[in-house]
């Protein structure tokens, strides 16, 4: 029918998996102690260590591939109470996910700490930030978790940077060219999250519009987010 405007296509929002094993994890000089520290379990320093860096940096990558080798349980930090801390360390390995500022339990994460101790199992914790920018009320588990020894994850490299953008579109199955890798790469924060949200927002304006996935789309997308 004349002066009908042109169909515009549904862009539907599906779950894409992310795979978090070994030969998913892509290793740079931001990541390699954390990888190396992983990788010398159990030979570590102490048998409480503590991962720390800012979102999306690879933490629950690296844990989950702990994990997997040392068969341990998973727990986040909120979720974690004094009633399920023995269950939490049947296995004599846990992680411990997003030991973030007044998101936890005190008093369970202390017991857990000596508990852990008492029973000479591996804990692995996560966290944006080192403990000792962590407001902790309880004395004790102050001294006890600053003197956990943490290994830092740093932002990544140009190198890894450009790696992630490629394997966050593998991810979704688009199909990108070195221009739009370099695009991207150039023109958006240099950090794991910044990364996997332009991928994730070219790949949704591309399917709204039902236009491939090109260096003209990505610039049209980025000027219009500035």
């Amino acid at each position: 029918m004349a002066g009908r405007p042109p169909s515009r296509q549904l862009a539907f929002t599906l779950p894409h998996a992310e795979s978090f094993s070994r030969d998913d994890f892509l290793e740079g000089p931001a990541n390699a102690a954390a990888l190396s520290l992983i990788e010398s379990w159990p030979e570590w320093p102490n048998r409480i260590m503590l991962l720390a860096g800012p979102e999306g940096c690879g933490k629950s990558h690296l844990a989950a591939i702990w994990a997997e080798r040392a068969g341990a349980r998973s727990i986040s930090a909120q979720g974690l109470t004094a009633a399920t801390v023995p269950m939490a360390l049947t296995t004599g390995a846990l992680v411990v996910e997003d030991l973030n500022p007044k998101t936890f339990d005190e008093l369970a994460l202390f017991h857990l700490m000596n508990l852990a101790r008492e029973e000479a199992a591996f804990v692995l914790m996560t966290a944006r930030v080192t403990p000792a920018a962590i407001e902790i009320g309880l004395r004790d588990l102050r001294s006890r978790l600053r003197a956990v020894p943490v290994v830092t994850l740093m932002p990544p490299d140009d190198h890894l940077l450009r790696a992630l953008i490629v394997k966050f579109s593998a991810d979704r199955q688009m199909n990108i060219d070195e221009a739009i890798v370099s695009f991207i790469a150039t023109r958006t924060e240099r950090s794991v999250a910044a990364a996997r949200l332009a991928v994730e927002q070219l790949d949704a304006e591309s399917l709204r519009l039902g236009r491939p996935v090109t260096r003209a789309l990505a610039a049209e997308l980025l000027r219009n987010h500035d």
